[in-house]
């Protein structure tokens, strides 16, 4: 793994609490529910959330490197299979998930959970675990950045073909709303990259809190509109129950198929660890703002399911990964050593 790879690798610590962002989520959550902004005051955080979002997909246009775009070409077979799963595998489980509408969701979680299901794929986890566990990590750079990108234009598609009028009525001016607010600021950033990206990756870290407080207000926003419409009043602890379960069983299927598929399309064991990672998660950054612009008042629902399966598959692949560390590689079993992540 050369150096310029390995800074894009975020660690991961070698027990997983709880992620602190996850802490921060349900703490917007919580002061969503105490207090929510309404009139005026909703006015101005929904402007300020229409603001952040922009800023959100500008950063990720000045951040994807066009080079290793380019370079990540080279192995199609792998991102067409990572895009497989993230656009046509999960939506047609999210699609028989219809099935446990009324008995076990209400149709306004399934819908959550059938957005969900069009999210693009993780970025910057996808690597993390990739790179735990000794797989391709070139590869999973570029397997999330191209389903960071196609998301742009295929989630709000998705979206209008399979949620119809659930997703806040979708027509021809939520399609101008995406493109205004999430495609053209993430070209303004590939246009402007060559100026500012030196910038940017010299403050990586402040940058990054600027993404995950614009997310945090989108949350906020989203969240006080469905306090203030009482849509909360329609989920009950045994719903949310259900939902984690059905959530469980989609993470499990999902899994199964990215790795054990890959094996049937002639994959090696590297290639195969990024398809699982990359194929099997889904976007929490990506997702909120989306939501935000799709489902308008009724987003809070919406992005529920997505929260829960966020922190569900950190915690499922935190320990895949780890297990995967362990496994010899086949020069380990020549040279009759132990992995090296075994040896730490």
């Amino acid at each position: 793994m050369n150096r310029r790879t390995s800074r894009l690798i975020p660690k991961l610590p070698s027990r997983l609490p709880v992620d602190p962002y996850i802490l921060a989520l349900i703490g917007t959550v919580v002061l969503a529910a105490l207090l929510p902004a309404s009139g005026a005051a909703a006015d101005v955080a929904g402007g300020a959330s229409t603001g952040a979002v922009a800023l959100l997909f500008f950063l990720y246009g000045a951040r994807l490197s066009t080079r290793d775009a380019l370079d990540g070409l080279k192995h199609w077979r792998l991102h067409l299979t990572v895009l497989a799963c993230t656009f046509i595998a999960f939506p047609v489980l999210g699609l028989a998930s219809r099935g446990l509408v009324p008995y076990v969701l209400t149709p306004q979680l399934q819908e959550g959970l059938l957005f969900l299901c069009l999210v693009p794929s993780t970025i910057q986890s996808s690597i993390a675990f990739t790179s735990m566990a000794r797989g391709n990590v070139p590869a999973a750079i570029c397997a999330g950045s191209f389903s960071s990108l196609a998301g742009i234009l295929l989630t709000p598609l998705l979206a209008a073909l399979l949620l119809g009028g659930g997703a806040a009525g979708f027509s021809a001016d939520s399609l101008v709303k995406i493109v205004l607010q999430l495609l053209v600021p993430f070209l303004a950033g590939q246009l402007l990259r060559r100026w500012i990206g030196g910038f940017i990756t010299r403050h990586r870290k402040v940058l990054g809190l600027v993404d995950r407080g614009s997310i945090l207000l989108v949350v906020y926003t989203a969240f006080s509109a469905g306090m203030v419409a009482g849509i909360w009043h329609q989920v009950t602890p045994l719903r949310l129950g259900a939902l984690l379960a059905a959530e469980a069983v989609l993470l499990a299927l999902m899994l199964a198929l990215s790795w054990y598929g890959a094996k049937r399309l002639g994959f090696g064991r590297e290639d195969r660890i990024a398809i699982q990672f990359a194929g099997s998660k889904k976007s929490l950054a990506a997702g909120l703002p989306m939501a935000s612009v799709l489902f308008g008042a009724h987003a809070s629902l919406a992005v529920l399911p997505l929260m829960l399966f966020h922190q569900m598959q950190l915690m499922v692949c935190a320990v895949i990964a780890k297990r995967r560390s362990r496994d010899p590689l086949p020069e380990d079993a020549l040279a009759g050593r132990a992995p090296a992540a075994a040896l730490n």
